[in-house]
């Protein structure tokens, strides 16, 4: 975990530059320059992308923002805060708090419209732009791990990563009384004292916060980060083999769908939806029920696509599919 990289000395002031910030620009300029290189091998004018994936990134911010604020509802309409400090901590990001799902379905639409006014092929832009998904995807868990959020399960496994003190986990840890903070660290009340640190400038504290962890816990921000990656490089694989326009995407999304919810069974989210099987309950997370309805989503896409090609007919009302075409935009 490393939340603030460095500060930059500039005019008088610090700047402070942030590992999930950092993360964010690094993602976005991997996708543009990936997708103008698979766009270019295709066709399509390399000079569209760039405004796709600026319309992607706004897009995704916003979605991705507003599914993370409904996720956790709670904590963005405290009682003992104001409405203008609610509404402060919703557009607050730079410290993460983003949900993948959120952004990819606010995007996807986005950039299908901007697909349709610059007439490029809707199916063959999606494909090139399903590994471009998982490159972000990839950077943006790395960001999520130097922040300390999406964290997954504590266990005892030997590449497990203990998150310093007043981290996401070491605070949910205290609260849930499976660890004690040092005494030193803690309000007259009994509570962690939120000014200790950064803000304390005492070397003993400092000190004292330093020696202490949370709970070991799975790096599922990691195992994400892995997974898109080795999705990316299978879909850049399968976009070079025969097939027909759109089955890229769809394979991204059943993929996607299945390692998300794979993935959240070790991770720390609140469940939204309850399930009773065979007198067990099991409690899915958003994610877990967006992942699902993803991979569906995707098998269903994957059989149009071929019942569609088999008859000659292209999704988007162009020549059959089967080999690749050459798309431009205008």
């Amino acid at each position: 975990m490393l939340q603030e990289l460095f500060r930059i000395h500039l005019f008088g002031h610090e700047f402070p530059i942030y590992g999930y910030g950092l993360m964010l620009v690094v993602a976005f300029l991997a996708c543009l320059k990936t997708s103008q290189w698979l766009g270019e091998r295709k066709g399509i004018r390399p000079e569209l992308f760039v405004d796709a994936t600026l319309i992607a990134l706004a897009s995704g911010l916003i979605g991705a923002r507003l599914c993370h604020v409904l996720e956790h509802l709670h904590e963005y309409t405290r009682g003992d805060l104001s409405l203008a400090q609610n509404l402060r901590n919703i557009v607050n990001t730079r410290e993460g708090g983003l949900t993948f799902y959120g952004g990819f379905l606010l995007a996807t639409p986005c950039c299908i419209i901007y697909a349709l006014l610059r007439r490029v092929s809707i199916l063959l832009g999606m494909d090139i732009v399903a590994p471009v998904v998982m490159i972000g995807l990839g950077f943006g868990r790395i960001g999520c791990f130097l922040n300390g959020c999406c964290y997954g399960e504590q266990c005892n496994v030997p590449w497990a990563v203990r998150f310093p003190y007043f981290s996401n986990v070491y605070i949910e840890q205290y609260q849930q009384g499976r660890l004690v903070a040092p005494m030193e660290l803690q309000s007259p009340r009994g509570l962690m004292n939120p000014h200790i640190p950064p803000i304390s400038t005492d070397p003993n504290l400092r000190a004292k916060a330093a020696a202490v962890s949370a709970l070991p816990v799975h790096p599922t921000q990691l195992y994400s980060a892995f997974t898109a990656f080795l999705l990316c490089g299978l879909l850049i694989a399968y976009l070079g083999l025969p097939h027909a326009d759109g089955r890229v995407f769809a394979l991204m999304l059943i993929l996607e769908g299945v390692a998300r919810y794979v993935l959240e069974m070790i991770r720390v989210e609140p469940s939204v939806v309850t399930l009773r099987v065979h007198g067990q309950l099991y409690g899915l997370s958003i994610s877990m029920v967006l992942g699902v309805i993803v991979a569906v989503a995707g098998i269903l896409m994957w059989k149009l696509i071929g019942r569609k090609s088999r008859s000659g007919i292209q999704l988007d009302g162009t020549a059959p599919s089967g080999q690749y075409r050459q798309a431009s935009g205008d």
